[in-house]
This record gives structure tokens, C-alpha cells and sequence, in this order.
């Protein structure tokens, strides 16, 4: 055999062996990557909770551990908790407690972050002291943009409800078959006075224990656009609320439509903050079904009954109900008879205020009226009828 032949052996032998080095090669690097940036990302994860801290939102786990390997990152936080603190931390108006949540990244996308949550939360007002639990079947979602401020953010509970923990018993309170949040930076950038496009959408929702009529399952589509950020770093609401005031921001319904059976309204306007911190603009609605909906308001059984106090505060506030029962009696002693008659055509009279107010209208090829909800100052005006009140919003 020549020395050729023998070279030549040699070389298709170390050829067998070539790619199995490179491999071997190839994956310590990457299980060296992997690490490393495992460890990155739970050094950042302490960063954020670290600048969060500063703005008063308090995030903990109980258990943190890191998973995935080899092509993504799966961080477990189980006992997860948030705590809202006042400005000077003598208070916590808020917690929350989760029983898990999982956050997954593919290597090759880590600036996409999803995460998967795990019912129950229990919320916790520090204020009231009231307790809620809520539960879902499936709560996920989904952010884009991260380690940075995140451009596209959404959001999305499967089957949510609300309880209210009362003794040792949970009373309803809300529920919905699905509700799903979105929000995307629409103009700006995170860091100079960005622009913010939401929007909320509500599958048969519902709302226990304030009036019949909000029990019955609705549908709701609201799509906003907020301005006057200054930029997108974590800060306390009110801290938010008063540069958006102080910029001259506000927020753009651009459409909202809400339908419960027959009833469909629509609504589009601009809202913004007064110096007071409280919500300033006005809506231009559209309302189909409305005699339909006056009378399952109960105005003429209220009547009947008595109006409690704490309505009249909300509808009609600085009226008193033992005034309103001593004016129906007055009526009934001067014109016997007249307080009842007026008390039968309450909803009558409600439908007749709301027909002069408005306009006539079509809605999705249904009768309807347009007419404007404005707010001055907090103060919710149907027409020239105040209808309530909202509180400062700092």
C-alpha cells in the first residue's frame, strides 16, 4: 500500500469525526448562551421590579425558577402577588394575589413575551377592606417590545367572574364569557409623547347586585385613543393623569358600541381632565330601544315604594327622599288621587324628558335618538338633566 493510500485513509477517517465535533462544539456554545441569557433575563426581571418599586407597584413571587432549554425561556413566578403603595407609603390601597404565572419567550423572538395565568386572584381594596375573587378558565397575554417600554400589548380572561367576599361566602358581582384588552403605540415613541390606541371588547357580560337590567347579558366594542403622554415610563396614575391634563391630552372615543337584546347604543366624542382632575368633554350618542329599557329602569316602582336615599344622591343629588314622599303626599291631599297618577306615569314622563332632549335617528335600520352626554367638571349632564357624578380622577 503506498503512502498515499494510507494519507488518504487517514483523512475519510478524521472526515467521520469532523461534524460530530462541530456539533458537540455548536451546542456547549449554545447551552452557554442559553445560560448566560437565562440569567440576563432574571437580572432585568429584578431591574423592572426595581423601577416598577419606585412608582408605587410592589411585584413578588413566592417561588421564581427558569426553564425552556434549549430554544425558550419559560419563567415560572408561583405566589405571585402586587401591591399598589401610596405616595408616602403609610398605606397600600391595593393588593392582589395570583396563584401562578408563566411567562414564555422563543430565543429567537425574546422582544415577544407571553404569559399565561393561573386563577384564582384575590384582590384586596387596603381602603374598604373589601375582598374579591376573581376566576377565569384561561388568562393570557401577549406583549411586543420588551425589555423595552412595550409597543403592542394585549390581554384576554376566557369565562372571567367577580365575587365579592362577604363573611365566609363569595356574592357575585360581574361576569362575561370573554373579555379581551389591546393597546398598540399608534404615533410617538415610548420615550417622547406617544400615543396610545385601545381598545376594550365585552362578550356577554354581565353585572350582579346593582340593578335587574345590568344582569342581563351585553355586548360591548369600545375603541379610544389616548394623547398628552409624555412619555411611557412606570409612574403613579395620578402623576400620568395630571401631565395628560397639564398637556392639554384627552381621550378620543373614537366608537363604542354597546347592545343588550334590542337596545344598541353608540357613542363617539373627546373627554379630557379639568384642572380639579376631573372629566371634561362630550359624547354624541345614539340610542335604539330606549322604550324598552325606561321601563325596566322601575322608575314607577321606586316611586311607589319610596325612592331611597342613596338613589336620589346619584340621580338627583340635594334631593331628599322624605321631601319627594312629603310632595307626592301634598299632591294626593290637594288633588286626591294626582301623587298616584304621577307616580303610574313616571317612565311616561322619563321617556318623554329624554324624546325632548334628543333627536330623531336611525341606528342599524332601528328608530332611534341622538342626543349629547356631556361632563363638566365631573359632573355627568343628560341634556340639561345632571345624571350623576363622577369622582377626580387624581
Amino acid at each position: 500500500m503506498s503512502d498515499m493510500t494510507v494519507a488518504a485513509g487517514r483523512r475519510s477517517r478524521w472526515g467521520l469525526f469532523i461534524a460530530p465535533v462541530i456539533l458537540l462544539i455548536l451546542a456547549v456554545a449554545w447551552s452557554g448562551f442559553w445560560f448566560y441569557a437565562a440569567s440576563q433575563a432574571e437580572i432585568a426581571a429584578d431591574a423592572w421590579r426595581a423601577q416598577e418599586a419606585k412608582s408605587g407597584r410592589i411585584y413578588d413571587c413566592a417561588k421564581r425558577s427558569v426553564a425552556g432549554f434549549p430554544f425558550r425561556f419559560e419563567v415560572q413566578c408561583s405566589g405571585a402577588s402586587v401591591a399598589l403603595v401610596s405616595q408616602n407609603a403609610s398605606k397600600t390601597p391595593f393588593t392582589a394575589k395570583l396563584d401562578n404565572i408563566l411567562v414564555l419567550a422563543q430565543v429567537y423572538d425574546p422582544k415577544r413575551v407571553i404569559a399565561e395565568f393561573t386563577a384564582p386572584a384575590t384582590l384586596t381594596d387596603g381602603v374598604t377592606q373589601n375582598t374579591f375573587v376573581v376566576n377565569w378558565s384561561k388568562g393570557r397575554s401577549s406583549v411586543v417590545g420588551l425589555p423595552a417600554v412595550p409597543e403592542r400589548a394585549s390581554i384576554v380572561f376566557e369565562e372571567p367572574t367577580v365575587n365579592r367576599v362577604d363573611g365566609g361566602a363569595q356574592v357575585p358581582l360581574a361576569r362575561a364569557k370573554q373579555i379581551e384588552l389591546h393597546g398598540r403605540l399608534a404615533d410617538g415613541s415610548p420615550s417622547d409623547h406617544p400615543v396610545i390606541e385601545t381598545v376594550l371588547q365585552i362578550a356577554q357580560g354581565s353585572i350582579q347586585g346593582v340593578h335587574p337590567l345590568l344582569a342581563e347579558p351585553f355586548e360591548a366594542d369600545t375603541r379610544a385613543k389616548i394623547t398628552g403622554l409624555s412619555d411611557l415610563t412606570p409612574k403613579p396614575w395620578p402623576q400620568r393623569f395630571r401631565e395628560i391634563q397639564a398637556a392639554g391630552g384627552h381621550i378620543e372615543i373614537v366608537q363604542s358600541r354597546i347592545q343588550q337584546g334590542e337596545m344598541i347604543a353608540v357613542a363617539a366624542g373627546t373627554l379630557g381632565l379639568s384642572a380639579n382632575g376631573r372629566l371634561d368633554g362630550e359624547l354624541q350618542m345614539t340610542v335604539t330601544g330606549l322604550e324598552r329599557v325606561i321601563p325596566a329602569l322601575g322608575i314607577e316602582k321606586m316611586l311607589e315604594e319610596g325612592v331611597p336615599q342613596a338613589t336620589l344622591d346619584r340621580v338627583a343629588p340635594g334631593v331628599k327622599s322624605q321631601d319627594l314622599n312629603n310632595l307626592f303626599g301634598a299632591l294626593d291631599r290637594a288633588v286626591p288621587g294626582l301623587g298616584k297618577v304621577i307616580k303610574q306615569n313616571a317612565n311616561a314622563g322619563v321617556a318623554a324628558g329624554i324624546n325632548s332632549i334628543g333627536t330623531e335617528s336611525t341606528l342599524e335600520g332601528k328608530k332611534a335618538r341622538s342626543f349629547p352626554l356631556k361632563f363638566v367638571d365631573g359632573n355627568v349632564l343628560l341634556g340639561p338633566v345632571k345624571v350623576g357624578q363622577i369622582p377626580p380622577l387624581y
